[in-house]
């Protein structure tokens, strides 16, 4: 999340810090085995269904997959949602978050699955109160978060909160470090259903040693909280934070410039064979609507954010929306991909031309179908083209083509290759579908 240039804090004396090292499950405060509470009651292991063929297992691997998933019955499918960061930071108060709740319902962002509402740093008070909890800001947040949970509630949608795996939050209010017992048990008696946990000022301790412990808190609550790993991915957590929690981190903060977005589609990247149902990729959060990208930039993000199976978390102000934001964030087909019930992250496949700015992406899809994203990162309009074989499909087979931004379907009868024309940073997003339907004998 982010991340704040602030001094460094005095370290834990030595003793303390080996002792959390070498025994943390019976040392560190609140903390419980992994099968606490409700969410780690026996449930049959999430597991994606294998690709069709050979081609497809070997292009989109997800042999990482499902070996140390949390699965506490969340994140079936990307979260999706919105967080008050990106545009407000600091400058957030209850009568935004219900103003952000009415509008998630009126623009019918709510009905295209946009079901949480995450407040993000800055709601608590400076300090803790006279019982060491946690206090919402008597200025900004006079109702308390119980009420408004209440609010989002009765809209049909989820409240989340946020706090640090460390002793202070980034912007310096209290973290959850050695508190986690207590304040999952508050966030639980709130009525709250999703955990951002931040990195700020951990006092050096491994991620590994910091962020299981809340996850045990919020296990023994009894109340399904979504828990969002927000580690900036300094310790590679796709190797570790499936068993931890839903979603993690793997970039530092996005920004909302072309740049920031491209460099961290590319980071991301790279952990696409360790996300399925129950734990996922978090490239950050987006910047649509913000007004640092163009418009053809701002439909790349969605569509790879999508195509990705990231969190899909609006940053903008969405009751100050422009249409061309709406017609972006609420491009159903579009979402479908992000939500499709296979729920393997989609991947770059090939990149051609100078420094590979003509990309192709893509992933598998229920039904036996296929995404695919021609992107362009050239700085002039380009021609992207591939040959069908490249991205897992038979080269021989016919294929129906639907246009996902023109909501149109181009061809019933794609053989062999395929391409089109992109222009400047703007991305073309597909749907293969086999044309004819052969039943199996």
């Amino acid at each position: 999340m982010e991340v704040a240039l602030v001094p460094p804090l005095p370290l834990l004396p030595l003793l303390v810090v080996s002792a959390l090292l070498l025994s943390p499950a019976a040392r560190w405060p609140g903390a419980s085995s992994p099968q606490a509470g409700v969410a780690a009651a026996a449930r049959a292991p999430l597991r994606i269904q294998p690709l069709a063929t050979a081609a497809l297992r070997r292009l989109y691997d997800t042999s990482n997959y499902g070996k140390l998933q949390l699965n506490n019955g969340l994140a079936l499918t990307p979260q999706m949602g919105w967080n008050s960061w990106n545009f407000f930071a600091c400058n957030i108060n209850e009568t935004v978050i219900r103003e952000t709740a009415d509008a998630l319902v009126s623009t019918g962002l709510a009905a295209l699955g946009y079901n949480y509402v995450n407040i993000d740093d800055c709601w608590s008070s400076v300090k803790r109160g006279k019982k060491d909890q946690l206090l919402p800001d008597p200025k900004t947040f006079p109702s308390g978060i119980k009420a408004l949970a209440d609010y989002v509630h009765e809209k049909g949608l989820k409240l989340g909160i946020y706090s640090d795996a460390g002793i202070s939050t980034c912007q310096v209010r209290p973290g959850s470090l050695f508190h986690e017992k207590d304040d999952a048990a508050l966030f639980a008696s709130w009525g709250v259903d999703y955990l951002k946990y931040d990195n700020c000022y951990n006092l050096g301790l491994p991620p590994k040693i910091r962020y299981p412990p809340m996850r045990d808190a919020l296990n023994s609550t009894g109340r399904h909280m979504f828990y969002s790993l927000c580690e900036w991915g300094q310790d590679d957590p796709a190797l570790w934070a499936g068993k931890v929690g839903n979603s993690w981190r793997t970039t530092d903060d996005i920004v909302d410039t072309w740049k920031s977005m491209t460099d961290i589609a590319d980071k991301n990247n790279k952990w696409a064979s360790y996300a399925g149902p129950g734990g996922w990729n978090d490239p950050d959060m987006l910047e649509v609507g913000n007004g640092g990208m163009t418009f053809a930039e701002y439909r790349s993000h969605f569509s790879i954010w999508a195509l990705m199976k990231a969190p899909l978390l609006v940053g903008c102000d969405v009751r100050n929306m422009t249409s061309e934001t709406l017609e972006i964030l609420s491009n159903k087909e579009v979402i479908q991909v992000n939500q499709d019930s296979l729920g393997v992250q989609g991947r770059k496949i090939l990149g051609q031309g100078k420094n590979g700015c003509r990309e192709v992406w893509a992933g598998p899809l229920s039904g036996n179908r296929l995404v695919v994203a021609l992107w362009n990162r050239c700085s002039e309009t380009a021609n992207i083209t591939m040959n069908l074989p490249a991205v897992g499909l038979d080269g021989s087979s016919a294929y129906s083509v639907r246009d996902l931004w023109k909501h149109e379907t181009l061809s019933e009868n794609v053989v062999g290759t395929f391409g089109a024309q992109v222009d400047v940073h703007d991305c073309k997003m597909y749907i293969f579908s086999p044309a004819v339907s052969v039943s199996s004998s």
